[in-house]
Parts: structure tokens; C-alpha cells; sequence
């Protein structure tokens, strides 16, 4: 069975005082959404919750979450090792902190910071030389979708940021630009067959493909339902810790 992977990525969002206090609601919110959830497929125990922050928080959050089985995941990481490469983060730092997943070619990092699958490649060659498990962010804009570029738009994503990459040891997750922050969500049944496209193209049955945008506690079961999602990688439903307890407890429904 693939493993199931619960991801928020707070972005740029909480102190370290917030995170401290998020980390107390979250333990006690997980708890207790736990006991109203019906695992018919898959077991809570067997789902890995990450949580991917700020590099400020990541230190604090690390130190908190010792013991709990949350894992700690970075946003973002430098290709090199050191240099003259003012405010970016190396994969060394990262694992000298305790991290475990980091982010790759998230479409913010694409659309804003000039992210080109060159440099996701990169990236992601980095994290896996460090043992840093990246997670692959692909996804089509509106416009994209709109002119039926979607399939070929992605797979050319992936034909060019994992070149030379070791499909072994890595996580790719969906996301529809035009569903990232909008509250329009891309249909379950719509982010089930492309994700099993992206499965498909891959070549790895065994690989943890992941949806993410606009992730919520009304949809997480219906998402969570579908055949070739292996869990989600959710934004702003990640900063409030009731919400994202229910996302992480979500009911594994049989599948269709």
C-alpha cells in the first residue's frame, strides 16, 4: 500500500509563538476528531502528517513535534551546498535542523520567484543528496486548462524536473493552479484521473502522489475516496488547527 501523506504548508504564516500555540491546539484537536472518524480503508496510523513552515518556525517545530510522528518539512531549499546566495536555505541546514520533506516547485515559487523546471530540477537533485525527501509541486493554470493543455502541460513538467532523479525516494503533488487559494476545487473524480495520468507517465506504482488546492474538512473525504490520491497537500486549511485535525482524521471511505 502506498503511504498516505497529510501536508499543510503554512507559507508564509506564523511566529514562532504561533507556532508553539498551534502545535498545542493541534494535538488536542487531532485527538479528538480521531474518535468521530471511521477508518473502513485506512488506518489514521498509517498516514504520515507533515507539516511544511517557515524557515523561522522550523527549529521550534521540529523540538515540539519530537515523539509525536509529525513530521517537519521546508518550503524551499537551495541546490548548493554554501555560497554567495543571499537569503536561500541549503539542504545541509536543513537536515542539521531535523527536517525531513521539503517542498519543490510550488507554483507561488514558479509564479513569483521565477521557478523554471531547470531550476525545480535542481532542487530536487539536492534534497535527495542530502536525504531530503522533496515534494514535486506540478499543476496547470486556468488558461492552460482551458485550451486542453493540461495533459501535456504537466507531463512536460515532469519529463523536465525529474530528469536524473531518483523516483524511489520523492513525492509529487497535483495542484491545479486555478484551485491554489481560490475555493474552487478541482473535481475529486477530475483529480483522481490525473493523477493517475501523472502515476501512469511516472512509471512508479509505489510513488505517493499527492492533490492539493483549496483543501478543506468539507471535501477532505470525498477526495480521500478516490483510488490514486495518496493524501493532500493543503494551504490555508493547514493554519487553523481544528481544521487541519479534521483534514489529517479524514474518513477513509471505501472506494468506488
Amino acid at each position: 500500500m502506498r503511504p498516505i501523506l497529510i501536508a499543510g504548508n503554512w507559507k508564509m504564516h506564523k511566529t514562532q509563538a504561533q507556532a508553539r500555540e498551534f502545535l498545542r491546539e493541534f494535538g488536542t484537536a487531532l485527538q479528538s476528531s480521531s474518535q468521530d472518524s471511521v477508518p473502513l480503508t485506512r488506518t489514521v496510523s498509517e498516514r504520515q502528517v507533515i507539516l511544511c513552515v517557515p524557515y523561522t518556525d522550523l527549529a521550534v517545530v521540529v523540538e515540539q513535534t519530537q515523539g509525536s510522528g509529525i513530521a517537519v518539512g521546508a518550503q524551499n531549499l537551495h541546490w548548493e551546498d554554501q555560497g554567495a546566495f543571499t537569503g536561500e536555505i541549503s539542504g545541509p541546514m536543513l537536515v542539521e535542523l531535523g527536517v525531513r520533506y521539503v517542498i519543490v516547485g510550488h507554483s507561488e515559487r514558479r509564479q513569483y520567484f521565477g521557478e523554471s523546471d531547470e531550476t525545480v530540477n535542481q532542487r530536487l537533485a539536492a534534497a535527495q543528496r542530502h536525504g531530503l525527501i522533496p515534494i514535486l509541486c506540478v499543476g496547470e493554470s486556468k488558461h492552460q486548462r482551458d485550451q486542453g493543455l493540461t495533459e501535456s502541460w504537466i507531463l512536460e513538467q515532469l519529463d523536465r524536473g525529474l530528469a536524473g532523479i531518483d523516483l524511489e525516494h520523492l513525492v509529487i503533488a497535483y495542484e491545479p493552479i486555478w484551485a491554489i487559494g481560490t475555493g474552487e476545487t478541482c473535481a475529486a473524480q477530475e483529480a483522481n484521473r490525473v493523477i493517475g495520468l501523472i502515476r501512469q507517465h511516472v512509471g512508479q506504482a509505489h510513488l505517493s502522489i499527492l492533490y492539493g488546492g483549496s483543501v478543506k474538512a468539507s471535501n477532505i473525504d470525498e477526495i480521500m475516496a478516490q483510488p490514486q490520491i495518496d493524501g493532500v497537500l493543503v494551504g490555508g486549511a493547514s493554519l487553523e488547527p481544528k481544521e487541519f485535525a479534521r483534514i489529517a482524521n479524514y474518513q477513509a471511505l471505501a472506494t468506488a
